[in-house]
């Protein structure tokens, strides 16, 4: 049986639940983004068409665009609206998988039997419209990349149903940059070879693909091929991500305790942006020599900058350790969590700042955590068996 995989976006989500909030901002050009020194979030069609793209220096979009308003982005907002929708579409679709904050797929495989599956999901996408008021473009077809890339293509020409004997017919003229693992450098790479649409893409030998790329390349040409099997995951929401440190003696060392904590909050954060997550809410614990225990938390700006995390963390510490006893262990927790499609928070962060996170989490993830760190916390060691996942059943 062939798969029917949905794939739905909602179209420049914070622009959208903004104007859903002031309907002023209809229709102008609008920028969701950081101060002068930060970087755009999201922008409206009539940012775009001035050139206007998300993560561009916010400088360089005025520029571009200087009658456009600039907004500072309510992410509060916008996860409430994300949740809303989310449960909207549990309550109907058979699996869902949330992709980020304002993208989904649903696999509703075998529906075409009862109902007709373009038909269920254009009720369903009316449905959501109607009760959040927010736009939305969808794609159905028989993978996650086909829908994905269909989803694209939809919001010039509408939503769109791509059946399994039109899919080769509906990528091979589309450029490779429509392909979702096309960056910048694979696209000067394979153009440089002549290699500019994805039917030529896909009668490249897959060897020599891969030779060129990496392992990747395998998995880009059964993608170019419309072949692609990866599942719909299910989707769980995560609660809060944190970890704790029991100490092999008790202490009192306050410049060790700092370490510590700050080290637990480089791996934490790693994780976060990794994970494309960001955290509303940040939890200190420790636990005296006598095995009393202590808490205390704060509320932050939606954020996975290990700057800001950081900064919070040992304001709670300072406030939390008043009794100058031995401590035995000491605790960090993440929660509020909301999905993201940012690696870090694009409302706080400058132009400097994203381009050093994305540089050390790309040490990071390709030689290790401990490739890259900061001194003060370099020698924590991360105690794995404490580490604390939680998730709902």
């Amino acid at each position: 049986m062939e798969r029917s995989i949905v794939h739905m976006d909602m179209n420049t989500f914070f622009v959208s639940c903004e104007r859903l909030n002031n309907k002023a901002l209809i229709g102008i050009p609008l920028i969701i983004g950081g101060g002068e020194r930060g970087v755009v979030a999201s922008c409206s069609y009539e940012a775009r068409r001035f050139g206007v793209r998300s993560a561009m220096p916010i400088h360089m979009a005025m520029k571009l665009c200087p009658q456009a308003k600039i907004m500072k982005g309510d992410m509060e907002l916008y996860s409430k609206l994300s949740h809303d929708i989310t449960e909207i579409i549990q309550g109907k679709a058979p699996v869902v998988e949330k992709a980020s904050i304002d993208e989904f797929y649903l696999d509703i495989t075998g529906m075409d039997k009862f109902y007709g599956s373009y038909k269920w999901t254009n009720e369903l996408a009316q449905t959501i419209i109607s009760e959040t008021g927010l736009p939305l473009t969808f794609a159905l077809s028989i993978n996650k990349t086909v829908s994905k890339i269909g989803t694209g293509e939809g919001k010039q020409k509408q939503n769109l149903e791509i059946p399994p004997h039109l899919v080769r017919s509906f990528l091979n003229p589309l450029s490779i940059q429509k392909m979702p693992m096309v960056g910048e450098k694979t696209f000067q790479l394979l153009s440089r070879i002549g290699i500019r649409t994805i039917g030529t893409l896909s009668e490249m030998p897959q060897q020599v693909l891969q030779e060129m790329i990496g392992k990747n390349g395998s998995e880009l040409w059964k993608k170019a091929n419309g072949i692609d099997n990866n599942p719909v995951e299910p989707y769980t929401e995560r609660k809060s991500i944190s970890t704790e440190h029991t100490f092999s003696q008790d202490t009192i060392d306050i410049p060790k305790l700092n370490r510590v904590i700050l080290g637990m909050v480089e791996k934490l954060a790693f994780q976060l942006r990794s994970e494309e997550w960001l955290t509303s809410t940040v939890t200190v614990k420790i636990r005296y020599a006598n095995f009393d225990t202590e808490t205390k938390q704060s509320k932050v700006q939606y954020t996975s900058a290990d700057h800001i995390l950081t900064k919070t963390v040992q304001e709670l510490f300072d406030k939390l350790y008043q009794r100058r006893m031995r401590l035995r262990l000491i605790g960090v927790r993440f929660s509020g969590l909301v999905r993201g499609t940012y690696q870090i928070d694009l409302f706080q962060d400058t132009e400097e700042m994203l381009s050093l996170y994305q540089a050390m989490d790309k040490m990071k993830t390709r030689y290790g955590f401990d490739a890259v760190m900061r001194c003060a916390g370099a020698s924590f060691k991360p105690n794995t068996k404490n580490e604390i996942l939680k998730r709902k059943p």
